[in-house]
């Protein structure tokens, strides 16, 4: 079993360079064109040889963005609210939120005032015709 270790990681790293290869866009492969490339990975993946010039000579790489690797923008960049209690761009939200639900609330209590009064009205109206029903 420790015998296979070498050679899975060489059929991971030759794996790895030929799809970075193919994933490649050609304004940034430097050197020798993209199928050339693809063809020394490929002929010599077993020796490492191809995987290795690509990683090392084939690519053209960039750093990040920000000058800055990953780690050093989390430690540099902090955000400014913790909790979300203690952001008041949240707060001032909920607080819309409530005056909204309040305004909705009021018109619908306005809503069923109203309904309850028109109902009252149809009763008293056509409340004598029910209690004194015509004789037939």
């Amino acid at each position: 079993m420790i015998r296979l270790i070498p050679v899975l990681l060489v059929l991971a790293l030759w794996i790895y360079a030929f799809i970075d290869c193919l994933n490649t866009p050609e304004e940034q492969v430097r050197g020798l064109p993209k199928v050339v490339w693809v063809i020394i990975i490929l002929l010599f993946g077993e020796v490492l040889v191809g995987p290795i010039a690509w990683l090392v000579a084939g690519k053209h790489r960039t750093g990040p963005e920000g000058g800055s690797t990953p780690s050093e923008w989390h430690r540099n960049h902090r955000t400014q609210w913790v909790a979300p209690d203690d952001n008041p761009e949240f707060l001032s939200s909920l607080r819309e939120e409530n005056k909204k639900d309040e305004r909705l609330l009021k018109s619908w209590e306005d809503d069923l005032r109203r309904r309850e009064e028109e109902l009252r009205r149809r009763e008293g109206g056509s409340g004598d015709a029910q209690e004194n029903p015509p004789r037939g």
